[in-house]
């Protein structure tokens, strides 16, 4: 198997999603030296952090601080824009082994992705936030839901949307699904998507659940990657 990959890495050079250096054979999606530069947030490790500050919901983590010209912005980038799926994956059982360790959602009963819209989904061919949340369903043990939620508005892209503008961008965005409302009512629901900024889509995901399900379900919120305030 390694003659066999050594001999694709000849042809097909792989490289590294954060500095573009080419990768060795032992090496899977980023480099051993990024690896050990990836800026951890640690947030698993204590509920009342920053990003579960501006979350407001609940308990909320990320693996890594999101910076812009850092590299490492790449990797969610690569997940969502070039069909890196393989890479999501990798770095999702990164973030699902970290949530193990730290404890802080040992009784979540359902994983949901933030939705995309139907036409965003069909040009992409997958959602990027669902990729994750299969990986952290299947490592935290818990079901996954991943058409809980109906997007019903195509929102523009929040990168491209004014820090104050955020929350009216996705005001009214989703809808529960019937399947959401088929089963038994879980009782602590992890939101998932790919990057927390202002924490505005997972807050408007928590408010459509909230509605259909009560006021008494517990909603927490973990993604790959967290901007930085």
């Amino acid at each position: 198997m390694d003659a066999f990959r050594a001999l694709l890495d000849l042809m097909l050079p792989r490289r590294c999603i954060v500095c573009g250096e080419r990768l060795n054979i032992r090496e899977r999606h980023c480099c051993l030296a990024c690896l050990a530069d990836l800026p951890l947030t640690y947030y698993w490790t204590f509920p009342d952090n920053p990003m579960s500050v501006r979350f407001l919901e609940g308990r909320a983590a990320a693996l890594f601080f999101y910076r812009s010209g850092s590299g490492y912005e790449r990797i969610t980038q690569h997940l969502k824009y070039e069909y890196g799926r393989a890479a999501g994956r990798y770095f999702a059982e990164m973030l699902a082994s970290r949530l193990r360790e730290g404890g802080l959602f040992p009784d979540v009963d359902l994983v949901v992705p933030v939705p995309l819209h139907w036409t965003r989904r069909w040009k992409r061919g997958y959602n990027q936030a669902e990729v994750i949340a299969a990986v952290v369903a299947r490592e935290l043990g818990a079901p996954l839901a991943a058409r809980a939620l109906v997007r019903v508005r195509r929102t523009r892209t929040q990168t491209a949307v004014a820090v104050e503008a955020k929350a009216a961008n996705v005001a009214a965005a989703f809808r529960p699904s019937r399947r959401l409302r088929a089963g038994p009512p879980p009782r602590h629901i992890l939101l998932v998507d790919d990057v927390f900024t202002t924490g505005a889509t997972l807050r408007e995901c928590a408010r459509t659940l909230r509605s259909a399900l009560g006021p008494d379900i517990r909603i927490s919120a973990v993604t790959l990657a967290c901007i930085a305030k």
